[in-house]
């Protein structure tokens, strides 16, 4: 399906033959791919993660490779103790700096004052307002410097994933098109995933250990239960697809 490739820019930033070298990238490895954005975008490259299981690997694979990328995580305000524990699992076991990124407050105080604490149980419209003042907004201050970002979504996660290309214009986060976001795993599946991670000892997620299958801010966020699908128990209470807005696919973006 190499027509489905992202529409991708002609010309500008990151470079004019950036459509070759995606359509390049989408049959290899996971080290392939990590190995060429590296010398393709250098400091202005970062995987951005909240150490789930395919967020580990891909630290797991660009420290085996010697690759200097960036790391940086969102601390929403609402993230269960455990992520910090794996926080500083990583910066232990690779000898990284992880770039921790934070809510504006003021921004948080006029959210919880106007909607409450737990505004996303409300409604999805509320829910998506407290992501987006949580997250979104966090996330898009932090990669403005970057040209592209790495991310650990793989189409097996469902079906907002399903479609997802190796090399994508993130439109979400800068509808300019200058933005590249790039799934190393893209065509993974969860048995590959966690068979790297105990073939390589990698450290995981303190959660999984207790029934979870997709980890984020801690209200937000319960044990798999038997049968469920991936991202379930993310947002159990809402319908349809579960995104927080970071990776919302946009008309035009591919």
């Amino acid at each position: 399906m190499m027509d489905a490739l992202p529409v991708l820019p002609d010309s500008g930033a990151p470079g004019a033959d950036l459509l070759e070298w995606a359509r390049s990238l989408e049959l290899q490895s996971a080290e392939a791919i990590l190995a060429a954005a590296s010398r393709r975008f250098g400091d202005r490259l970062a995987v951005v993660t909240s150490f789930q299981d395919t967020g580990s690997v891909i630290l797991d694979i660009a420290h085996r490779n010697h690759l200097p990328i960036r790391v940086i995580t969102l601390d929403t305000g609402r993230l269960p103790e455990e992520t910090h524990i794996q926080i500083d699992r990583v910066r232990e076991r690779y000898g990284i700096e992880v770039e921790i990124v934070v809510p504006d407050s003021l921004q948080v105080e006029e959210l919880v004052r106007e909607r409450g604490p737990n505004l996303f149980r409300v409604s999805p419209e509320h829910r998506f307002a407290c992501c987006n003042v949580r997250k979104v907004q966090p996330f898009r201050r932090a990669v403005a410097d970057l040209d592209a970002w790495i991310a650990g979504l793989r189409r097996e996660q469902g079906a907002s994933r399903r479609a997802i290309r190796t090399v994508e214009v993130d439109r979400s986060n800068r509808p300019d098109g200058s933005l590249i976001k790039i799934h190393p795993l893209a065509d993974w599946t969860s048995e590959q995933v966690w068979q790297y991670i105990d073939e390589h000892r990698v450290p995981y997620h303190p959660l999984y250990d207790r029934g979870y299958r997709s980890i984020g801010c801690a209200p937000c966020t319960r044990a798999a239960r038997p049968g469920e699908p991936v991202r379930a128990a993310r947002w159990w209470w809402e319908e349809g697809a579960k995104e927080c807005g970071l990776h919302l696919v946009q008309v035009g973006s591919r």
